[in-house]
């Protein structure tokens, strides 16, 4: 048989009570339950979202490796760098680049860039370009014809289409009997990209290696080399293991040091959020402790019987226990199931609220991401369902205690 402190508790929970305020309670506390436990699953499916999104979107165009010189902004005999970094197992392949800061005018605009040059046919190796070319096409770059590639953003800031031509500016001067000038050459539009992020469509312009080497003066020299992955994740080790193969003067940073601050941002809002709408599912527990509190002066009467028939302080506590987890079991097993289901659907939710709305949430001007994405995680979610269960079993300590204090004798001495 049951052990009768479940059955007795499982039965109260069950019964239709004479006071109809402390079931209204009881129903608030599940609801309260549930709200906190949906809310902390998407919230924190939405912050992994954004963490994979990010990751994502800055690694498709920014490499898992980048080789360059400790001393300066030039990479002379790169190409020995290049072939030994393409030797280690784990890199998938390898390509050099020049970086370098310019402006880019084209009728009455300006704009400030990041130039990059590169190799067409072995950058698209390094960084994931499929599908991100809007207009035109990358291998159109070549050398000598002083192509130019622009982000979507920046293309129409500038109001540039393919075919036309932009004047770009750098800030490597030469002497002339005037003074001090800047570098002016002419680039022609051959391609449009579009990224996703604004940080690269707005201010990403892709021209050749060898017209950038003539650009910025760089001779044969390059700015470093950067290099892609099998596994990204070994990043950190394999940057250890290439130090001890290249010159001691190159300086090697991997992605997990170059953009550091996105993700650990990422993962400090996440911890925050997970802290502030916990206060949802304490709030909910509060309730709980109220339901039986007052359940307990109900059920003085049932307690006291109880009590002369044999049942020991423990017993009754453990009545209590289960009438309180219940609440919390039912709670957080609704707000597992709602919160696994909105975090899925979230793609289709929020949509449907923006147009409800009429309004867009994130725009893509201001934020990294213009949707809002969702990953769910199996761990997120047995962590949040515990810990909404291990609240709600604390909340029922203390009422339960005191339902365990209860005197039969004064309990029944108005009954």
């Amino acid at each position: 048989m049951r052990p009768y402190e479940l059955f007795i508790g499982l039965r109260y929970t069950r019964a239709k009570r004479r006071n109809h305020f402390i079931s209204f309670i009881s129903l608030i506390s599940m609801l309260g339950m549930a709200l906190g436990v949906a809310a902390l699953i998407v919230v924190l499916s939405v912050m992994n979202g954004f963490q994979k999104e990010i990751r994502a979107r800055i690694l498709g165009v920014a490499p898992h490796l980048k080789i360059s010189s400790a001393g300066s902004d030039r990479l002379d005999g790169w190409q020995l760098v290049l072939q030994a970094a393409a030797r280690h197992p784990h890199v998938a392949a390898a390509a050099p680049f020049v970086a370098g800061q310019g402006m880019v005018s084209f009728e009455q605009s300006v704009q400030g860039v990041m130039v990059r040059g590169i190799l067409p046919q072995d950058e698209g190796k390094v960084v994931d370009m499929s599908g991100k070319i809007k207009a035109g096409s990358l291998q159109a770059l070549q050398e000598g014809g002083f192509g130019i590639v622009l982000g979507s953003d920046l293309a129409h800031a500038l109001n540039a289409q393919l075919g036309d031509k932009v004047l770009v500016i750098t800030p490597q001067g030469q002497i002339t009997p005037a003074g001090m000038m800047p570098r002016l050459k002419q680039f022609r539009v051959v391609g449009i990209f579009e990224i996703g992020m604004a940080p690269y469509d707005n201010a990403l312009a892709l021209i050749h290696l060898g017209d950038a080497q003539k650009l910025y003066q760089m001779g044969e020299a390059a700015s470093g080399i950067s290099a892609r992955l099998h596994d990204l994740d070994l990043a950190p080790r394999v940057a250890i293991e290439l130090e001890r193969d290249l010159p001691r003067d190159t300086y090697i940073k991997d992605w997990t040091r170059e953009h550091a601050n996105y993700f650990r941002a990422v993962q400090i809002e996440k911890r925050m959020m997970f802290i502030i709408l916990s206060l949802i599912v304490a709030v909910a527990a509060f309730n709980i402790v109220s339901t039986l509190v007052m359940a307990v002066t109900d059920k003085r009467a049932d307690i006291a019987i109880l009590r002369t028939l044999g049942a020991s302080p423990a017993s009754i506590m453990k009545i209590f226990i289960v009438q309180g987890a219940m609440i919390g079991v039912i709670g957080s097993l609704l707000g597992v199931g709602g919160g696994i289901l909105l975090a899925l659907n979230i793609d289709t939710v929020v949509p449907f609220i923006e147009r409800m709305l009429g309004t867009h949430f994130l725009a893509k001007d201001v934020y990294y991401i213009s949707e809002l994405p969702s990953d769910l995680h199996r761990d997120d979610v047995l962590v949040v369902g515990g810990f909404s269960f291990l609240i709600s079993l604390l909340a029922t300590l203390y009422p339960s205690w005191r339902a365990s204090r209860t005197q039969p004798a004064e309990a029944l001495r108005y009954e």
